[in-house]
């Protein structure tokens, strides 16, 4: 999605410096008008924020406060946009530790998928305070049409986004399984697809997911592990608040056993073909 960001940016006039690990994602992006600086170091010090798009908590802190971070080349005053899924007091200590810096963060998880990032349609989940927001509304609103101003407490971000994928997660295993079923009773799942998309089963992600699998598309959009991650940190989010569900706890354990599976190379849409393994149905 990092990626797909720095496209929306280009096609609105924006020049964004990009820099990943892995140099042929960068190299791409500079037909689109993106700059590969030499010195990525030099250049956020230019720059007005940095948006920090990655996996998880620990290459987030690596980002900023790793060997080559960029937090001890930032001004203060600067802007740092926390957009992975990651644990609430992961945003809280990342967020303490560059606040000593005099560095502003602004907690962003997005949802929505590469396609949607690019053409700004994505969902922005902001928390921060409203002065380190406003130097920054500009490029929010550039990066997407849904920006949800969420409070001005960092890490309330990071926990409507595990909400929201925990959601995300419970449909999407509950797509697979009645596809899996529908396979098993002899129904052809297209159809039967067609149906609940005009019906009361309807969700985005089944729909989403549940075509591409139909069709056999498992090329990775949203890799296995993303939501098995996600969905273990709502669970642990959900500890930490008191609360227990009847639901989410199963469908964390579905990605999870998905993923000791050998799938977490696949999108996450390979659970239907998981659910319609043998072993799966007795």
């Amino acid at each position: 999605m990092g990626g797909a960001m720095a496209q929306r940016l280009c096609s609105l006039g924006w020049a964004p410096w990009v820099h990943d690990v892995d140099t042929v994602k960068v190299r791409n992006l500079v037909p689109f008008g993106a700059l590969a600086p030499v010195d990525i170091a030099q250049a956020a010090t230019e720059s007005i924020a940095i948006i920090v798009c990655v996996v998880d908590a620990a290459q987030t802190r690596d980002v900023l406060f790793g060997p080559h971070g960029l937090a001890p080349h930032l001004p203060a005053g600067h802007v740092v946009l926390l957009c992975p899924t990651i644990a609430p007091q992961d945003v809280e200590s990342i967020a303490a530790q560059l606040a000593e810096r005099g560095i502003h963060t602004i907690d962003a998880p997005m949802s929505g998928g590469p396609a949607r990032a690019r053409d700004g349609s994505m969902s922005l989940m902001v928390a921060g305070e409203d002065a380190a927001v406003a130097r920054v509304q500009p490029l929010l609103d550039a990066l997407s049409d849904k920006v949800f101003r969420i409070s001005q407490r960092v890490g309330d971000g990071a926990r409507t986004k595990l909400v929201n994928n925990l959601l995300a997660g419970i449909n999407l295993v509950g797509a697979a399984e009645v596809m899996a079923l529908d396979s098993r009773m002899g129904l052809d799942l297209n159809r039967t697809l067609d149906v609940v998309e005009q019906s009361s089963g309807q969700s985005w992600i089944g729909s989403d997911r549940m075509r591409r699998a139909i069709a056999g598309d498992l090329a990775p959009r949203a890799h296995m592990t993303l939501l098995a991650k996600d969905t273990r940190l709502a669970q642990e989010a959900a500890a930490h608040a008191g609360f227990t569900g009847p639901l989410g706890a199963p469908a964390s354990a579905v990605f999870a056993a998905a993923v000791a599976a050998g799938l977490e190379g696949l999108d996450d849409g390979a659970l239907l073909e998981f659910l319609q393994r043998p072993k799966m149905a007795e």
